[in-house]
């Protein structure tokens, strides 16, 4: 972000210039003698041509994840701020002096969407330079005590600046993976694991592995099985939710798992590869 922002800050550009127009001179006079909202709205809409322009090229040189409406939001205060401190008096074109104030707008708001400092950042930068630098030299991934030494750092504020340019490294969620022939490309968040999400095919297997464990029992031997090994409940909640006691929900189980031990010893063939 430093680097782009260095970038579109140092790079001279030629900007539009539009004639100035009595048309435009006039509703200038107009808006000095009655600085309503009507009068700075037109003037917005006389210039907004030069908050697009500028908003697109800076977008083209910005990486994925910034949407060029912010930029254009965020330029179209910058020339409401530049409408409201111009002084015709001076001579000096509009467009001329409200593109920097447009611009800086913008650079503002890139500046807002980072969450990185500067100064983490521009440390982050050195260490990838270093990082190069050896890997280059020594033809393999240099060791911790390699790049304190090649940064001329202690090593332990060496991992100090590794920990926080950790943070350099996050990616957009909204980041372009790749484009598809549809209208929707995909991005970031489509391909992210959720891993809290449950295997549909686990699911699938455990319900098969249920209804072959309950075939054969009565309601509350089903019961017992289902809330006990699926739900996690206790021989004393079982008992409460089946009105038996923990006692007798205790026998039945014991003798649920024997009959089952024996079906499956006769069965085993069928789950034998």
């Amino acid at each position: 972000m430093e680097e782009i922002n260095k970038n579109l800050t140092c790079n001279n550009e030629e900007t539009i210039a539009t004639e100035v127009t009595p048309d435009k001179m006039q509703v200038w006079h107009d808006f000095r003698k009655n600085p309503c909202d009507e009068m700075r709205n037109q003037l917005i809409e006389k210039y907004l041509h030069l908050v697009k322009y500028n908003a697109e090229r800076i977008w083209a040189r910005l990486p994925d994840g910034v949407e060029l409406d912010d930029l254009i939001s965020a330029g179209v205060f910058g020339l409401m701020d530049a409408i409201s401190a111009f002084d015709t008096e001076r001579g000096v074109k509009f467009e001329t002096y409200c593109v920097p104030r447009i611009r800086g707008a913008m650079l503002d708001e890139l500046r807002s969407m980072d969450w990185v400092p500067r100064l983490v950042r521009s440390k982050a930068s050195k260490m990838e330079e270093a990082r190069k630098s050896l890997e280059a030299l020594l033809g393999r991934a240099p060791l911790p005590e390699e790049m304190a030494e090649k940064m001329g750092v202690p090593l332990e504020e060496f991992h100090k600046l590794q920990g926080e340019s950790t943070a350099v490294s996050q990616v957009s969620l909204n980041k372009k993976w790749y484009e598809t022939d549809s209208y929707k490309d995909v991005r970031e968040i489509d391909i992210v694991e959720d891993k809290r999400a449950e295997d549909p095919t686990k699911k699938i297997q455990n319900r098969d592995l249920m209804k072959m464990v309950t075939r054969g029992l009565n309601r509350n031997e089903r019961l017992i099985i289902i809330l006990y090994y699926y739900e996690d409940m206790t021989m004393k909640e079982i008992g409460a939710t089946l009105d038996l006691s923990e006692s007798r929900v205790s026998q039945m189980h014991s003798s649920i798992v024997s009959r089952l031990q024996t079906q499956l010893t006769d069965r085993r063939v069928e789950f034998s590869f």
